[in-house]
């Protein structure tokens, strides 16, 4: 499984980036309000720290305005995906998109349906988050089995972007149901490094080395 970083500070992509484990990373308007900046001066720089997809999210509310958005995006790097919100609409702009050969990450799927749309749109990419599902007193897990599943029966090339993790938990468990990717806060691959029983084996092994 893949692992993207989700997040739009350059400085915590940096420091996971360190690591050598990232294959992509995420963004969002609220990521990037957070940040203060400018969306494309943000994925331009994100870009040169992450060798892989990249996605930028447009915040137009009808196609033609994501289509446009997403073509000038799409310019600002060959990793660049464009990150399109699961409505009637950004469905209209996924199609025209994957038509011109931009790749996109249709966001917000909470449902198998939507998944399945998006992807005979020809999304490149489905983002559907289980920590929200989980909120609401539904299991997020099993949505990322049942669009597994379904994108299984058919052959379907569009890959699954589990978002939305919450706890290392989450990671595990959409290994374990198929999601070819998870986009992870920097707070949650921080306690993936942990466990205790890792802290007191470490922690002998410096006691004994001092004897």
């Amino acid at each position: 499984m893949k692992i993207f970083v989700d997040t739009a500070n350059v400085n915590d992509i940096r420091r996971m980036a360190e690591f050598g484990i990232l294959d992509g990373a995420t963004t969002n308007p609220s990521l990037i309000a957070k940040e203060g900046r400018n969306l494309a001066d943000v994925i331009e720089e994100i870009c040169g720290i992450v060798d892989g997809p990249i996605s930028a999210e447009v915040i137009s509310e009808d196609h033609e305005g994501m289509i446009e958005e997403g073509k000038e995006l799409a310019k600002i790097h060959k990793n660049v995906v464009i990150k399109i919100p699961m409505c009637e609409e950004g469905i209209k702009a996924v199609y025209n998109l994957n038509k011109e050969g931009i790749k996109t990450n249709v966001t917000l799927i909470f449902s198998v349906n939507q998944a399945l749309i998006a992807a005979k749109a020809g999304a490149t990419y489905v983002s559907p988050f289980l920590g929200r599902v989980d909120d609401i007193g539904y299991d997020g897990i099993n949505l990322i089995y049942d669009i597994r599943e379904v994108y299984d029966n058919f052959n379907i090339n569009t890959e699954i972007i589990s978002a939305s993790i919450r706890h290392p938990m989450h990671v595990q468990q959409v290994a374990k149901a198929g999601s070819d990717i998870a986009t992870i806060p920097p707070s949650v691959i921080e306690k993936m490094f942990k466990h205790p029983l890792t802290d007191i084996g470490i922690e002998k092994f410096l006691e004994d080395a001092k004897k």
